[in-house]
């Protein structure tokens, strides 16, 4: 069996995993991977075990057969520990009675969008974002206004002029706000947050802020929650997050959102109970379990993936210099603009040359053009072959001819 075991792992758990066992994984992440015999460093999954202590409270469940009708009546125990966290975390005073559950974000965005807005609404996002939310605003007859990032010496920015004059533009119902900002890495500051607030405030929007990666934050950087930047903006802001990425567990299907528009609460509770789906008994047992004794496994977790983003860095510097890109500042996704190197295609000759899969490209809107996304969720070994796969593919040129192949047999990894 093919592996990629270090003699003595730095971070046990997180550097030692096997190649062979994570092949045999059938969720999209490896499974599409292993089809065209690459590694897989696209879509945001990370390759480590599950924290213990998630993995023995739905072991307990099972082992009690404890699957029939949950006795939620009041609401899932989620809405308390909910609030519960973003107190001790972050100082913001939730009410548990505004917190709602839905399956994942996705649908989240989708049932907000649906009872908040009309077919020919315009909604405004940051971009280049995540695909599956820009293709929901299509594909519900929504209009989209992008308003990119800029890329500049010091990292992404927003240019809060050029905001302006997009909503007086185009008078949008909605702010979709992505923070920490998904692929840039970016976590807006308490100036930047504020700063919208105010035009939040002035243009009437409502803001559903997607802030899934707060907890995936490097030194010396803090997450704040939008709606806790004031009292206005806490009254017109969904937000919406889940355990679901720290902890990756995004196959158990369990976001939470709080709701600061009463009125848009309101209508939501008017409609049949279980019209938009309901989380799963074992959805709202590993997220309790997540937040509330898995602190020690997100720890090590946060020094793994610092040390990984550390490590993308520095090799794409050195093996790729012309690629332009910033050191995130949160999620495990760094986003590379390649631009200047003479590749048509960089997301499928990366495949194909470097038996990597990434993500990147139109779909993360028309800002996301000539960028790849890669994930660096996964060992330092696996990362390795990943990083020199990515450079022999856009530069013929291997940074270090000792590494092993990046190809997957998927005949020999069963």
């Amino acid at each position: 069996m093919t592996t990629s075991t270090t003699p003595h792992p730095l971070f046990p758990g997180f550097d030692d995993l096997d190649l062979g066992a994570l092949s045999r994984r059938t969720g999209v992440k490896w499974a599409r991977a292993v089809e065209a015999g690459a590694l897989p460093s696209w879509v945001a999954d990370m390759d480590f075990p599950v924290a213990p202590e998630i993995r023995d409270a739905l072991k307990d469940v099972i082992d009690r057969g404890d699957l029939g009708y949950p006795n939620w009546l009041g609401g899932t125990p989620l809405r308390a520990e909910f609030a519960r966290r973003m107190s001790d975390r972050y100082g913001w005073q939730v009410d548990p009675a505004d917190v709602r559950e839905q399956t994942d974000l996705i649908q989240a965005l989708q049932l907000i969008l649906h009872l908040g807005t009309r077919p020919g609404d315009a909604v405004v996002i940051q971009t280049p974002n995540y695909p599956p939310f820009l293709a929901t605003i299509e594909t519900m007859g929504r209009r989209t206004v992008e308003f990119p990032f800029v890329d500049t010496e010091n990292g992404w920015a927003l240019d809060f002029d050029e905001f302006e004059r997009t909503l007086a533009r185009n008078r949008p119902k909605v702010l979709v706000l992505v923070n920490p900002h998904n692929p840039t890495g970016r976590v807006h500051t308490r100036g930047e947050l504020e700063r919208i607030a105010e035009l939040a405030e002035r243009y009437g929007l409502l803001v559903i802020s997607d802030e899934i990666h707060a907890e995936l934050i490097y030194q010396p950087h803090r997450h704040i929650p939008f709606a806790s930047i004031s009292e206005d903006a806490s009254s017109r802001t969904v937000t919406v997050t889940s355990a679901g990425k720290t902890f990756n567990l995004a196959g158990l299907r369990c976001a939470v959102l709080h709701y600061g528009p009463t009125d848009l609460l309101a209508v939501r509770d008017n409609e049949p109970p279980d019209l938009y789906g309901a989380v799963s008994v074992l959805g709202v047992v590993g997220s309790l379990a997540a937040w509330q004794h898995g602190q020690a496994w997100q720890d090590t977790l946060i020094r793994v993936l610092d040390r990984n983003r550390a490590r993308v860095y520095d090799v794409l510097t050195r093996a790729l210099p012309e690629a332009r890109h910033h050191l995130p500042e949160a999620t495990y996704l760094s986003w590379v603009n390649v631009s200047a190197l003479p590749v048509d295609d960089p997301i499928d000759r990366i495949r194909r040359a470097g038996h990597v899969l990434v993500d990147g490209g139109a779909p993360f809107g028309k800002a996301g053009d000539r960028f790849i996304r890669i994930n660096f969720a996964t060992s330092e070994a696996l990362l390795d072959r990943v990083l020199s796969g990515i450079t022999v593919a856009l530069t013929g040129e291997h940074p270090d001819p000792a590494a092993p192949s990046t190809e997957l047999d998927p005949c020999t990894l069963t």
